[in-house]
């Protein structure tokens, strides 16, 4: 066990026994724990040491007070979060499934039937994000839970406030997994600081683009040409990637794009 796990279970072993690491990103680690007043699994996702500093604790309440109130069928909601000796974690339910990242590794395209239901699930519940004020601003594969047939997105609020306190330079030399690259809408890879709700419609229309095709809509290239891309390129027609394609879903999907 690392000094920082050990840290860690030490500062939370009135609440949470850590059993185990579930996963790692750019943002933060994963572990599943047992919340051990109510004697249940739980997902405790901690953000990396360096992150946490750059956003300080005020911000990082502010947020997850935020997240907080979401509450939806399709939105992965918090039971808890806090700061102990320097960490900022949160948790989730612990949810048997996979993410829409290992489904579309397994599998490439889905069924069309399948990727239209997923997206119209995601879209309901950025839908509820944004009427109450909340962008997601890093709606990708990885942040899709799919539990069962439906599917759950994560980490609203955080992933605002961590793309805000780490900065585009940041974001896209050091690999920080916020704002991803293939996803992001021509005005964050412009660090406009205008953004609202349209950036996680056009990561959407990326999404379903990715769910159709098996690929992004620019693919193949590096963060750099990737973000320049988004800005000055038009995607090919989703239609032109894949045949049998309803009008009326290709259109659904470029508007997302333009």
């Amino acid at each position: 066990m690392s000094d920082a796990v050990a840290r860690l279970t030490a500062a939370l072993a009135d609440r949470y026994r850590i059993e185990r690491e579930l996963g790692t990103g750019g943002m933060a680690t994963v572990y599943v724990a047992e919340d051990l007043k109510h004697h249940r699994k739980v997902a405790l996702k901690v953000l990396k040491p360096e992150l946490a500093a750059t956003m300080g604790p005020e911000r990082f309440a502010r947020e997850i007070e935020v997240a907080a109130r979401l509450q939806h069928p399709h939105i992965l909601g918090l039971l808890d979060s806090g700061d102990v000796d320097g960490f900022f974690y949160y948790v989730m339910p612990y949810v048997e499934g996979e993410s829409l990242r290992d489904r579309l590794a397994r599998s490439g395209e889905l069924p069309i039937h399948e990727a239209v239901r997923l997206l119209g699930e995601i879209a309901e519940a950025l839908a509820v994000a944004h009427q109450q004020g909340v962008v997601h601003r890093d709606i990708k594969p990885e942040n899709v839970l799919l539990s069962g047939r439906h599917a759950m997105v994560m980490d609203f609020g955080v992933a605002k406030a961590v793309t805000e306190a780490s900065g585009r330079q940041q974001l896209t030399t050091a690999g920080v997994a916020l704002g991803t690259p293939a996803y992001m809408a021509p005005e964050q890879a412009t660090a406009d600081p205008h953004m609202d709700g349209r950036v996680d419609i056009y990561a959407l229309g990326v999404v379903g683009y990715e769910m159709l095709t098996g690929h992004t809509p620019f693919h193949g290239l590096n963060p750099q040409q990737t973000l320049a891309a988004h800005v000055t390129q038009a995607p090919v027609p989703v239609g032109q990637q894949r045949v049998g394609l309803s009008q009326a879903l290709e259109a659904v999907v470029m508007k997302c794009l333009e």
